[in-house]
């Protein structure tokens, strides 16, 4: 039953991206959805199969969406900013997020919950308002971007390591806080030097 869910996933994600272009976050919450259903109509009288909680799943889920524009915009930071320490900072974030986006995807695939494979369609309005950017200006508006995203990473993470039922899915929050706070306080040092 396992091997028949991930090539019935995989085509709903591949079908909404290619057809209707619905958003990813979306499309992964609906094949979530869908696999709780299938699992809990399928479950032995007994009682139901242990699932992982729907706010654990949106935690996973938002979080993949989030590191998913981490790394594309470090990419295309590392190209197009002027700033030595924003390069330095772009960088940064592609192999930091990459480490994560791995670690996260692991722990979605041991979870049975499927994530998004492209920014959602709020983290990538952030992407599309920096895509004609350049020079100072792009390299402002990124690290303002970064101090306020991370900002809310930490909120978001902080909240999934005290409030997340799955313990694994808590360890990943609680794991990663620390890290994100370092990033939050580069990207601060960066932006008010390039402020001036």
């Amino acid at each position: 039953m396992k091997n028949l869910l991930l090539p019935v996933a995989m085509g709903m994600l591949f079908a909404c991206n290619t057809g209707d272009r619905k958003d990813s976050v979306e499309a992964a919450e609906d094949a979530n959805e869908q696999k709780t259903e299938r699992t809990t109509e399928s479950a032995p009288t007994t009682g139901p199969a242990p699932v992982v909680a729907e706010d654990d799943q949106e935690f996973v889920i938002k979080a993949a969406s989030g590191g998913l524009m981490e790394v594309q915009l470090g990419q295309t930071a590392a190209q197009k900013a002027n700033d030595p320490a924003v390069i330095e900072f772009a960088q940064r974030m592609v192999n930091d997020h990459g480490q994560v986006n791995s670690e996260l995807k692991a722990l979605a695939a041991q979870k049975n919950i499927t994530i998004p494979a492209t920014p959602g369609e709020d983290h990538q309005e952030d992407i599309n308002k920096l895509a004609d950017k350049t020079g100072r200006e792009f390299d402002r508006d990124y690290m303002k971007l970064m101090v306020e995203d991370h900002k809310d990473d930490i909120d978001k993470f902080e909240k999934a390591a005290k409030d997340c039922k799955d313990p694994d899915i808590k360890a990943f929050a609680a794991k990663h806080v620390a890290h994100l706070k370092g990033h939050l306080e580069r990207a601060q040092q960066i932006r008010d030097k390039i402020k001036r």
